[in-house]
């Protein structure tokens, strides 16, 4: 048992993977703990593609791909507030156009951009974490630690800003603000996962390990700290399932977040399908009158 818990440690590429991991785990936590409850899911979603339409631009003028990821990735945030804000279409619907554009550019940049088609599509939709070299380890480090510090700065108006928005605006608090610093946190981090599990995946990092946690605890500090024991584990388990079993990390990483939800959802002390006694009692009629209208 140990030999099969040590043995990946011996080579660096799996250190950096967990340390990564682990990092990943805590900050995908806070940042999806306040971005299910402001419901800002389809939000990330539309981040989440449009961070590819950078990639290419960036390769091609020589700058980093994170740059490159996170302009675009905020691009298409203030583009998604302006047309809220100035037209009739809804903003599911803007999000549904804006993250399919933004991925049709990026595609497409990537195929007529010269040297652009050396980018490895297929690592920034799905990620490898199991190929993060020291860069992305301290990129992550850093970006890890300026969201802690400003959860742990801004606490208490955060806090307000998402459960009572109108009382903080009443209180002159510039709710604007607040909301493109959670755009650009949801973008850091999308950015951030990247190499960890890729664009198409990172949204179940951001909702999985904090609805899992949502299920388990009731205050926001705690969907924080139980998320991110989650997602960490989540990741490590996942590193080590795809060392030995050949698996795509980034894949086996969200199956094992989902894992962890379905658990919960059967059997969280106070939200456990099997063990709340009114829902057991619903999904047991539920499931006679189905086996009734069988016969």
């Amino acid at each position: 048992m140990m030999n099969i818990i040590l043995e990946p440690l011996q080579f660096e590429f799996m250190r950096n993977a967990i340390i990564i991991g682990i990092l990943m785990g805590i900050l995908c936590a806070i940042v999806g703990t306040y971005m299910i409850v402001q419901q800002m899911g389809m939000m990330a979603h539309a981040i989440s593609h449009s961070v590819v339409a950078g990639l290419p631009i960036a390769y091609v003028m020589g700058f980093s791909l994170s740059m490159g990821a996170a302009i675009a990735g905020i691009l298409s945030a203030i583009m998604l507030a302006t047309i809220e804000a100035y037209s009739r279409v809804k903003l599911d619907s803007a999000m549904a156009l804006i993250l399919s554009e933004f991925l049709a550019i990026g595609v497409t940049l990537i195929s007529i951009l010269p040297g652009a088609n050396r980018i490895d599509l297929v690592n920034i939709l799905f990620g490898n974490i199991l190929g993060v070299n020291q860069n992305d380890l301290i990129m992550t480090l850093i970006i890890t630690i300026f969201i802690v510090l400003s959860v742990i700065l801004f606490y208490k108006e955060l806090l307000l800003y998402t459960f009572d928005p109108i009382g903080a605006q009443a209180q002159g608090m510039r709710t604007q603000l607040y909301y493109m610093g959670l755009v650009t946190a949801i973008t850091l981090t999308v950015v951030a996962s990247l190499q960890t599990v890729g664009s198409l995946l990172v949204i179940a990092m951001l909702v999985g390990p904090g609805v899992t946690a949502y299920l388990l605890v009731k205050e926001l500090h705690e969907m924080m700290i139980f998320g991110s024991i989650i997602g960490s584990i989540s990741c490590i388990i996942g590193m080590y399932m795809s060392y030995y079993w050949d698996i795509p990390s980034g894949a086996a990483i969200v199956l094992v977040v989902f894992t962890f939800f379905f658990i919960a959802f059967l059997f969280s002390p106070s939200h456990g399908v099997l063990t709340r006694p009114d829902l057991k009692e619903q999904v047991t009629n539920t499931w006679q009158q189905l086996m009734h209208n069988q016969k």
